[in-house]
C-alpha cells in the first residue's frame, strides 16, 4: 500500500518505487542503488531514490502513529468500524491528529470540569437547539458542584466550545484562513531596542503567511528566540465566525444566543491559539526545508570543489600579531615541516619572512601556495605575490579550519602539533583535495547557507550527511590512501568498518585487490557488495579494481574482452578495442542497457576525477579595504556563499559583497543556484557601499 501512495505522490511508476523500497529494506544504500541497480529502479537518480526513502520513512512513522491512535481509542471503548476505517485509510498527519483530537487524553480543561459536574446532558440539549427555556432546564442541574443556573449554562457552553474547537470542519476552516489570509507580525520587546540592533529591520514588520520568504521568517524567529522580538499570526475573525455559525447553528435555532457565545469562545480561547501555533510550526518547517535545501546545495558544491591534485603545497594560515603559520605538505598532504613568519604589523619582519618562504619553496620544490582567506589573508596574498616566485597562488576558504584543528580527528592525526599547525595543514589539504579534508569537519561548521542554528537541527544533519555520502561515493576513493574519515562515508561501511580497513592496511600493507577487502574483520558479503564499486585499488592485480565497474560485472567485461580476442588489461586500456563492442549483444534477463552503458562509461573514464581542476585567481591589486571601493568599479571575485535571496562574493576586502537575486542576470532568476556556484570566479560591479553598516551591494548585470 505504501508503495502505491509514494508512487502517486512522486509521479513515479509503482514497480520502480516497490523495487527501490525492497532494496532499501534489504540494506542497500542510495548511492549503490542509483549506480548499480538501474534495471530495478528504471534508472532513478539519487534525488528520486532519496525522495522515495524519505517518504517511506515518513509514512512508516505515520503507520506507527495510527497504531497508537487506534489502541488509545479502543481502550476508551469508542472505536467504531467507521472510525477505524477512516484512521486506517488516512495518510495525512494533520488529518489524523484532527480525527484523534476528541479522543486524545488531555489535561483538565474547563470542559473537563463541566463534565465532571454532570453538565454534558445540558450541553447536548443546548447543542440540539430545540428547547427554548434553557434556564428552566438548567435548574435541574443545580447541585453541590453547580451553584446556579448561570454556572450550569456556562459549564455547558464550555463543553460546546471545546466540541467546536475539536471539530474537523472548524479546524479546517480556521487552518485555511490562517494559511491564505494570515499575517505574521513582529514587534520589538520593550527595552530590547539597543541589545537587538541586528534585528532592527524587524522591530515593526509584517508579512503574509502565504508569501513570507524563508530568510525573513527565520530572521524573525531568531529574534524571538533571542528575546528581542515578539511574533504573532492573526487573521480577521469575522469570516471564520460566520463559517462556524453556518455550520453549527441550525435554522430557527432555539438556543442561538448560547451557541453564538460558545462558538466565539471556542474560537478565541481554543481554536485561534491552537491554529496560530500550528501555522507558525508549518511555515517554520517550510522555511527550514528551503534553507536546508540551500545548505545542501552549497555543501555539495563545496565538497565537489576543484582539487589541485597531488602537488607539493606551501600552506599559510595568515595572522597579524600572532604571525602567519607556514606548513609544507608533500603531494599526499603529509606534513613535512612548519614555521612562523611575521611579515605584517606590528613586527613587520618582511625580509626574514621572505627568506623563510624562498627557502621552503627551493628546498621542497613547492608547486603551489594555499593561503587562508581569513584575517590578514589578503595582505598575506599580496606579500607572497610581491616575492615573484614560480608556484601558483591560491586563496582557500578556511571556514571550519579552526573547528577541525581543535577536533579529536586533528589531535589523532597530529598529537604533537598545536592548533595553529593543524589549521594550516587543513588549509593546504583543502587545496590538494577539498573533499577528503572537508569530510573531517561537521558539515554545519563549514559556514555555507543561512541561519544554520535556526533550522531543525536533526533534519539539517540528516540532509547534510546525505550530501556528504553522495559526494564521496560520486568521486570514489583510493582504498590504499583514503583516510578513516572519508572511508566512513563510503556506501555500506560506516565508522567501525572504516577503522578496520585502515588498521588492516597498516598491519598488512596496501590492498592488492578488491577481493582482499573480504579479509578485513567484520567486512562481510553485504558490506562488500555495497562498498566495492566505490573503492579503487590502483596498480593492483586486477585492472578492473581501479575503475567504477562493480565486481559483480567483471564477468561481463571478461566476456567482451574474450569476444574481442584481447586480455582484460588490453580491453580496459585500449579505447579503440572497446569502441568496436556492440553492448546490445550482452543484454540478458538480469543485465540491461543501463548497466552495460555504465560499464563502458566507467572504462572510458578510468582514473578520471569527475571534478574540475583548480585554477589560479587573483583579486584586483588596487582594492584591499572597504574604503577602497567606489560605485561603478568592476572587480573580479569569488562566490563565497549562496542564499535564497542572492549570492555573497569575496572581492578582496574584509566584507563579502551581496549580489541580490535581482542583480544576478538580465532575466528573471528563481534561484541563485541556477546562475552561480560556490567558489565560482565572477566579475561584478559595485552598486553601493554602506560604510557605516559595512555592507557592499554588487551586480552581475551588464558587466
Amino acid at each position: 500500500m505504501l508503495a502505491n501512495i509514494i508512487a502517486k505522490d512522486l509521479g513515479i511508476g509503482f514497480k520502480q518505487v516497490q523495487n527501490t523500497v525492497d532494496l532499501l529494506m534489504d540494506g542497500a544504500t542510495v548511492p549503490f542503488i542509483a549506480r548499480y541497480r538501474k534495471e530495478a529502479t528504471g534508472s532513478l537518480d539519487e534525488v528520486a531514490i532519496g525522495n522515495i526513502k524519505e517518504l517511506y520513512e515518513k509514512y512508516s512513522e505515520l503507520q506507527r502513529r495510527k497504531e497508537t491512535v487506534l489502541a488509545t481509542i479502543e481502550e476508551q471503548g469508542k472505536l467504531t468500524d467507521e472510525l477505524k476505517l477512516r484512521i486506517v485509510n488516512c495518510f495525512d498527519a494533520v488529518e489524523l491528529e484532527d480525527i484523534y483530537l476528541p479522543y486524545r487524553p488531555k489535561r483538565r480543561t474547563r470542559a473537563t470540569v463541566a463534565r465532571e459536574r454532570g453538565l454534558e446532558p445540558l450541553a447536548d440539549i443546548i447543542f440540539a437547539q430545540q428547547k427554548r427555556d434553557i434556564e428552566a432546564v438548567a435548574e435541574k442541574f443545580i447541585s453541590d458542584a453547580v451553584a446556579s443556573v448561570e454556572e450550569a449554562v456556562a459549564g455547558a457552553c464550555d463543553i460546546i466550545a471545546e466540541r467546536v474547537s475539536e471539530d474537523e470542519f472548524s479546524r479546517n476552516v480556521v487552518r485555511r484562513s490562517f494559511g491564505r489570509y494570515g499575517v505574521i507580525k513582529s514587534k520589538v520587546v520593550k527595552g530590547k531596542e539597543a541589545d537587538g540592533i541586528k534585528f532592527a529591520d524587524y522591530y515593526e514588520a509584517s508579512a503574509q503567511v502565504a508569501r513570507v520568504s524563508s530568510h525573513r521568517l527565520l530572521a524573525m524567529m531568531r529574534g524571538e528566540e533571542e528575546g528581542v522580538l515578539r511574533l504573532s499570526i492573526s487573521v480577521e475573525p469575522e469570516y471564520i465566525l460566520e463559517q462556524l455559525s453556518r455550520h453549527f447553528i441550525k435554522y430557527n435555532s432555539a438556543t442561538r444566543q448560547y451557541m453564538v457565545a460558545a462558538i466565539e469562545d471556542g474560537y478565541k480561547r481554543l481554536l485561534e491559539p491552537s491554529i496560530e501555533n500550528e501555522t507558525k510550526n508549518a511555515i517554520k518547517e517550510r522555511a527550514d526545508d528551503e534553507a536546508i535545501a540551500v545548505f545542501a546545495e552549497n555543501l555539495r558544491q563545496l565538497l565537489l570543489s576543484a582539487p589541485l591534485g597531488q602537488k607539493r603545497v606551501l600552506a599559510i594560515d595568515p595572522g597579524f600579531r600572532t604571525g602567519c603559520k607556514v606548513v609544507v605538505l608533500d603531494s599526499q598532504g603529509n606534513l613535512v615541516t612548519h614555521s612562523v613568519i611575521y611579515p605584517h604589523p606590528p613586527q613587520n619582519n618582511r625580509e626574514e619572512a621572505a627568506a623563510i618562504i624562498e627557502k621552503f619553496v627551493n628546498d621542497y620544490d613547492i608547486q603551489a601556495f594555499a593561503i587562508g582567506n581569513g584575517t590578514a589573508g589578503r595582505e598575506t596574498e599580496q606579500f607572497i605575490r610581491r616575492l615573484g616566485l614560480s608556484p601558483q597562488i591560491f586563496v582557500v576558504n578556511e571556514d571550519g579550519a579552526s573547528v577541525y584543528s581543535a577536533s579529536s580527528v586533528a589531535r589523532e592525526e597530529f598529537p604533537d602539533e598545536d592548533v595553529t599547525v593543524r589549521g594550516a595543514v587543513s588549509i593546504g589539504r583543502r587545496l590538494i583535495d577539498p573533499l577528503s579534508e572537508l569530510v573531517k569537519i561537521e558539515p554545519r561548521s563549514i559556514g555555507v547557507g543561512q541561519y544554520q542554528h535556526s533550522v531543525d537541527q536533526t533534519k539539517l544533519k540528516d540532509r547534510l550527511d546525505t550530501v556528504v555520502e553522495s559526494c564521496v561515493n560520486l568521486v570514489g576513493v583510493n582504498v590504499n590512501t583514503a583516510t578513516k574519515q572519508i572511508l566512513t562515508h563510503i556506501s555500506g561501511l560506516g565508522a567501525a568498518l572504516a577503522t578496520n580497513i585502515v588498521n588492516y592496511r597498516a598491519a598488512n600493507g596496501d590492498f592488492r585487490s578488491r577481493k582482499e577487502l573480504l579479509k578485513v574483520p567484520r567486512l562481510g558479503n553485504k558490506a562488500f557488495e555495497q562498498s566495492a564499486g566505490f573503492l579503487r585499488v590502483i596498480g593492483g592485480s586486477e585492472p578492473l579494481d581501479a575503475t567504477a565497474v562493480h565486481p559483480e560485472s567483471y564477468s561481463i567485461v571478461a566476456k567482451m574482452a574474450g569476444d574481442c580476442g584481447v586480455t582484460i588489461n588490453e580491453f580496459v586500456t585500449n579505447a579503440d578495442v572497446r569502441s568496436k563492442v556492440n553492448i546490445k549483444n550482452y543484454v540478458t534477463d538480469s543485465v540491461g542497457l543501463p548497466t552495460l552503458t555504465d560499464i563502458m562509461d566507467a572504462l572510458n573514464k578510468r582514473g578520471l576525477d569527475p571534478r574540475e581542476q583548480a585554477t589560479e585567481f587573483s583579486f584586483d591589486a588596487s582594492v584591499h579595504e572597504i574604503e577602497d571601493l567606489k560605485p561603478g568599479m568592476v572587480l573580479p571575485g569569488i562566490v563565497s556563499n549562496i542564499t535564497a535571496f542572492g549570492a555573497f562574493v569575496n572581492i578582496g576586502v574584509h566584507q563579502d559583497g551581496l549580489v541580490h537575486i535581482s542583480q544576478l542576470a538580465n532575466k528573471f532568476v528563481s534561484s541563485p543556484a541556477d546562475v552561480v556556484k560556490l567558489g565560482q570566479q565572477v566579475i561584478v560591479k559595485v552598486l553601493d557601499v554602506d560604510f557605516a553598516r559595512k555592507r557592499i551591494s554588487l551586480t552581475m548585470k551588464d558587466v
